[in-house]
């Protein structure tokens, strides 16, 4: 297994090492609260750095591999996933959004999965590149208020900083709605699963 790869499966480990950060703070003290947002913060941000490594690496040096086309997604979605589910269950993230959301990706899998059987490749759009930026800014603005919630006592800036998360929430389901719709009907315009049995 090479280097990316090994990269990726370590980004796999750290997301239920994230999931249990967040189970921490539901022990309810203010020390586990504390805990639960550092923990949740360094296994969120050791797992992007690998998802941005694992990436430049393999294309730099040319080690793009059958197994890491299919992994790399995988972790994306499950990685995702879980953030947004912690989110959502701490309060943060609307439910309609996360639901949305993971209508979205379990699709575009099964739509992955059909196409690679097709022998043919997703078409790339815009609508999923900037998904992908709105998934990244909400987990990030996330995880800053779960950090500053364990430190500072609530006030007025919960409720500003919790009306910024729920529209960057907004827009990111919007745009993976979008780019679910742009994806599929880029896939039936190609007419690439049209030989397929039934």
């Amino acid at each position: 297994m090479n280097l990316p790869n090994k990269l990726t499966v370590l980004r796999l480990i750290l997301v239920p090492v994230f999931f249990l950060s967040y189970c921490i703070s539901l022990l309810g003290s203010e020390m586990t609260t504390i805990i639960s947002a550092v923990l949740m913060f360094v296994s969120y941000a050791v797992a992007e750095l690998t998802d941005l490594l694992d990436g430049k690496i393999a294309r730099k040096y040319n080690l793009v591999t059958d197994l890491g086309k299919v992994m790399d997604p995988f972790a994306d979605t499950l990685s995702h996933l879980t953030f947004f589910v912690c989110f959502m269950s701490y309060g943060i993230m609307p439910v309609w959004a996360f639901i949305i959301i993971m209508w979205r990706e379990f699709s575009i899998l099964f739509l992955r999965m059909l196409m690679m059987r097709a022998g043919k490749a997703m078409p790339a759009n815009i609508w999923g590149k900037s998904k992908t930026v709105f998934y990244a800014i909400t987990s990030i603005l996330s995880i800053i208020y779960v950090v500053l919630a364990a430190f500072i006592a609530r006030g007025q800036w919960n409720s500003t900083y919790e009306t910024v998360l729920y529209v960057f929430f907004a827009l990111a389901a919007a745009a993976s709605l979008m780019s679910f719709i742009t994806y599929l009907a880029a896939v039936f315009k190609s007419k690439a699963l049209s030989g397929m049995t039934r």
